[in-house]
């Protein structure tokens, strides 16, 4: 069952955005009441041809007539296109104070990784949301108040007639209604067993490599196969339903039709009507229930826009906008972590437990352990994409979030374990998208990256386009790219996680020469590696284990300590080693 839709609920922005529309709407329902003022020309046009100027023969009064509605019809015409393009305007203008808030949430809720697959979401329910804002049945929601005007209209012609279109005009409204009820649960279900068919298309595509190595392809066609059944049924469910009830709707509307023009014609057989009043109570019947028949055509757009909306206004409200930020000066000086306790995103598995450190400017610290010791988790905390669940992380003192994101961004470099680029061009990737490109900080991040040379040996040089996710470069290449990108701005603190992996001997050569250089220049620089080959530059390690910090310490007092533990270890068979030995704090940092 979707949840029902509440203004009051709604999240602020959402809230805001319609409200600044209201002058508009207004507008529109303003018009519309001419509007429908104006389609009443039609059904009076007939009476008066059938009732006045036939039995008249009056050649100038038809004449009089056809010019009259002659110019109804083109103002209603007129008024009908400003309706349009005023409705597309206010949808334009309603995602244009949403879209930047949804952007947020979307990127925000894929870092928290709360549910997969909501990230993609947001922005389907934005585009429904302003798909259905700008659709021919906005225009019908805004028609259906004047029904009453039509139905009072035939009651003026004869009380029978009026009757029978205000009954008709009820039944409509159940079939809409049951339409509702019946269609709600189906197009839940829907929505769900879509998300699930395009995360397995998703991941496929993503790892369509490794799919075809492995001879996995038929297992995901059979998988994905199943998926789609379920929703093709459901869809198959759900369009029987709606247009079930359309189907109803239009026969009922016919039949009404017919009987309004037989029961008209009864009334001109008894001489309690005319000719021109049984023509004009059928076509008024068509127009009073012509809104309601159009809701229903339009049903399924209504129901997936207001899911869209509920479910747009919950993201946001699980995400709600970072507070303003005092601007804080440009770090500088240390890096200190304190009992830093972290659970990835998502779930309540601890991955680091009281973590403590401290680095100062110019420091270069390795973090090493065994896999799934917790050391991407604690790059991932260094650079504020994972929030602590206990401790704090502190720049020149300051916490990360008394920055805001941009801020913080700006003197932080990271580079992750899986390096991503986006599609655009190397000068892009590298200076991060910045609208004006500062040409003296690109080369000097792609220099100091040794990066330069492999670009101008690209078709187009820093112009060249990378692909998507940087498909169009070799892994060596967009390796170096990502630490171009780390390295542009000259940033403070730079968090390297496997910055070696896909690097040759030269490519090595080159990072350490980077490190270095960020090192002599009063940054701290923070490298997660499994190769002891890049330990030879590093002055401090830190070392993890089963997400605690086993040992902490300069990197001769570490490399001491761990021949130490070595030399001692048959002995230490005969006596297991205590938590509090196992955790060995080499050197504490002032």
């Amino acid at each position: 069952m979707t949840t029902p839709f509440k203004w009051r609920d709604l999240a602020p922005e959402l809230r805001s955005a319609f409200a600044s529309c209201r002058g508009p709407f207004l507008g529109v329902a303003a018009v519309s009441g001419i509007i429908n003022l104006l389609m009443l020309t039609g059904p009076l046009f007939m009476l008066q041809v059938y009732d006045r100027v036939l039995p008249s023969r009056s050649v100038p009064t038809l004449l009089g007539l056809c010019f009259f509605a002659l110019v109804l019809f083109l103002f209603f015409g007129a008024l009908d296109a400003l309706r349009g393009r005023v409705l597309t305007r206010i949808s334009r203008e309603i995602e244009s104070k949403i879209a930047p808030r949804a952007f947020d949430a979307m990127i925000r809720t894929s870092v928290d990784r709360r549910a997969p697959g909501d990230e993609i979401r947001i922005m389907r329910d934005l585009d429904s949301m302003r798909s259905f804002l700008s659709s021919a049945a906005i225009p019908a929601f805004f028609d259906l108040p004047w029904m009453p005007l039509y139905v009072g209209v035939c009651f003026l012609f004869h009380p029978v007639i009026g009757w029978m279109v205000l009954l008709g005009a009820l039944a409509l409204c159940a079939v809409t209604y049951l339409t509702e009820v019946f269609s709600r649960g189906p197009e839940q279900e829907l929505l769900s067993q879509a998300a699930t068919r395009r995360d397995i298309a998703e991941t496929t595509r993503r790892n369509a490599e490794l799919v075809q190595a492995c001879g996995m392809q038929g297992f995901m066609t059979e998988r994905w196969l199943e998926r789609d059944q379920t929703y093709q049924a459901r869809q198959l469910s759900l369009s029987d339903i709606v247009g079930g009830f359309g189907t109803v709707s239009r026969t009922f509307r016919m039949i009404l039709q017919s009987a309004v023009l037989a029961m008209g014609a009864y009334l001109v057989i008894n001489q309690q009507a005319t000719a021109g009043v049984m023509l004009a109570a059928t076509i008024l019947s068509i127009r009073a229930l012509a809104p309601v028949e159009t809701v229903i055509a339009n049903w399924r757009g209504f129901i997936a826009a207001r899911q869209g909306i509920v479910h747009l206004s919950q993201t946001l409200l699980d995400t709600p906008p970072e507070k303003d930020c005092v601007p804080l000066p440009r770090a500088h000086r240390s890096l200190s972590v304190t009992s830093l306790t972290l659970s990835a995103p998502g779930s309540n598995h601890v991955v680091l437990h009281d973590v403590s450190f401290q680095l100062t400017a110019g420091d270069v610290l390795g973090v090493i352990g065994p896999t799934g010791s917790g050391k991407s988790s604690l790059a991932r905390a260094l650079v504020g994409v994972w929030r602590p669940a206990r401790g704090v992380i502190r720049l020149d003192g300051a916490r990360l979030d008394q920055w805001s994101r941009d801020a913080l961004g700006s003197f932080i470099g990271y580079l992750p374990q899986e390096v991503e680029l986006f599609k655009g061009s190397v000068a892009q990737n590298i200076t991060r998208f910045q609208p004006s490109i500062d040409p003296k900080a690109l080369m000097e991040a792609a220099q100091a990256a040794a990066v330069h040379d492999v670009v101008l040996r690209l078709p187009n040089g820093y112009q060249s386009e990378v692909g998507n996710e940087g498909a169009l470069l070799s892994g060596g290449q967009r390796q170096r790219i990502g630490l171009a990108r780390a390295l542009y701005g000259q940033p403070f603190l730079l968090v390297l996680d496997e910055p070696n992996a896909n690097l040759d001997k030269d490519g090595e050569a080159a990072l350490a020469r980077a490190i270095i250089g960020a090192k002599q220049r009063g940054g701290i620089v923070v490298i997660v590696t499994h190769r002891v080959s890049i330990l030879s530059i590093v002055d401090k390690i830190l070392v993890m284990n089963e997400g605690r910090m086993q040992a902490f310490g300069t990197r001769d007092q570490i490399i001491a300590s761990f021949a130490t533990t070595s030399d001692q270890k048959p002995a230490a068979r005969t006596k297991p080693a205590t938590q509090k030995q196992r955790t060995r704090h080499v050197q504490p940092v002032a």
